[in-house]
């Protein structure tokens, strides 16, 4: 979990959040899958279980505005459950979970009016998320936090356009993810 590749994730992830936002959930299982290997190296069954946890928070989080944020939380918690299981590392799951929500609820406040400099909230948020996780101070990943927020302002944008699978605003997006996760692999590692 800490020696993914940024590159291969951040593609991973936007193949996710396209699938997500255009709601297609059958390639959105299979983004879920390769991001769930790619980012935390479980073994296979693991792997799928830990997909098919994703896949379902993220339904539950989906429809606006009656979305089930308890049940994407439980779903989540049990995500975080396996990879704690697998990798070691020593976080609570059920507050990785609670964080992980939390950077969901208020990516969607910002989602319809947001504009480049209104992250702040989410950026911390997503540096939250991060130091819980993997351990390490929020400080250290402030700067992958922004490069993921700055990620959600190009989704947006796409989303707000029409969701156009061959939109510049896709590779603006996972140029954004993967600087984040190359700024995040570094933290991490350190």
């Amino acid at each position: 979990m800490r020696t993914f590749n940024p590159q291969r994730v951040g593609e991973l992830e936007t193949a996710a959040w396209v699938a997500y936002y255009r709601r297609r959930w059958l390639p959105a299982l299979r983004a879920f899958f390769a991001l769930t290997r790619e980012a935390f190296g479980l073994p296979w069954i693991a792997t799928a279980r830990g997909a098919f946890l994703v896949l379902r928070a993220n339904q539950a989080w989906a429809p606006y505005p009656d979305n089930d944020p308890d049940a994407a939380r439980d779903y989540m918690r049990r995500f975080y459950e396996l990879v704690a299981k697998h990798s070691g590392e020593g976080f609570d799951s059920a507050e990785a979970a609670r964080r992980e929500v939390e950077w969901w609820r208020v990516h969607r406040m910002l989602q319809h009016d947001r504009e480049a400099g209104d992250d702040d909230e989410l950026v911390e948020a997503l540096a939250a998320d991060y130091s819980h996780v993997y351990s390490v101070p929020p400080d250290s990943v402030r700067e992958a936090a922004e490069q993921r927020a700055a990620a959600m302002l190009h989704s947006d944008r796409w989303v707000a356009a029409g969701c156009d699978p061959s939109s510049p605003l896709v590779s603006q997006e996972r140029e954004a993810l993967v600087r984040s996760y190359t700024l995040l692999l570094e933290a991490v590692s350190a």
